[in-house]
């Protein structure tokens, strides 16, 4: 099992190919981004459990790690910059989604009071990096009050993805099974994070009525 799992991360084209899904994803949140990071260290975990190291024909967990982060930071600025020149198309494309709405909203005020945090958290719910991003540009916000955030953000969604791989593969072995389940830990994290993210929203609504 871990030869079929290896041998579709034994290229060192895997981390161009993770780094271009990662930067994509920011318009495609439905690329499986977060699915090819956690394989490829499931890969190199049960190539290390099984040899004391883990070897050149496997993703190296460091730049697995740094390569994740840099992609996601690229396509968030992408993503920003893309929105900060959008003009009136990409103010009319916003009028029409209440989500992509309400993060322009909230945004100016979290971004400029230091509460970026929720760049962060949003980063781990489905589409929320999309949202945090276009919003962001779309409402003309710093590039200063954005992207330390952003680092932050794409540091902490890439190391959580290794880690998941990576210790899932050495605890349970490099099967397409812990893959599955490493997976499916990640997209519990997504769940919480879109839970956090909507709470002001609906607090807001809540004291509205």
């Amino acid at each position: 099992m871990l030869e079929s799992v290896g041998s579709l991360t034994s290229s060192p084209w895997i981390y161009a190919v993770i780094a271009v899904s990662i930067v994509l994803d920011v318009f495609l949140p439905v690329l499986p981004s977060g699915v090819l990071v956690i394989t490829a260290a499931t890969a190199a975990a049960g190539s290390a459990t099984a040899t004391g190291a883990v070897p050149h024909a496997v993703p190296d967990i460091l730049v697995l790690t740094l390569c994740a982060a840099t992609a996601s930071v690229l396509g968030d600025l992408v993503a920003y910059r893309l929105a900060w020149r959008g003009g009136d198309r990409l103010d009319r494309a916003i009028a029409r989604s209440r989500r992509l709405t309400r993060a322009q909203e909230r945004l100016g005020e979290v971004l400029a009071r230091g509460g970026g945090v929720i760049v962060v958290v949003a980063r781990f719910a489905p589409a929320g990096r999309s949202v945090v991003s276009l919003g962001a540009g779309a409402a003309h916000r710093r590039v200063r009050d954005f992207l330390p955030w952003s680092v932050l953000a794409g540091l902490a969604w890439a190391g959580y993805s290794v880690a998941l791989g990576y210790f899932g593969g050495q605890w349970l072995g490099a099967t397409w099974l812990t893959t599955a389940i490493s997976v499916g830990a990640l997209f519990v994290a997504g769940a919480g994070a879109a839970y956090v993210v909507r709470r002001p929203a609906l607090r807001g609504q809540e004291t509205g009525a």
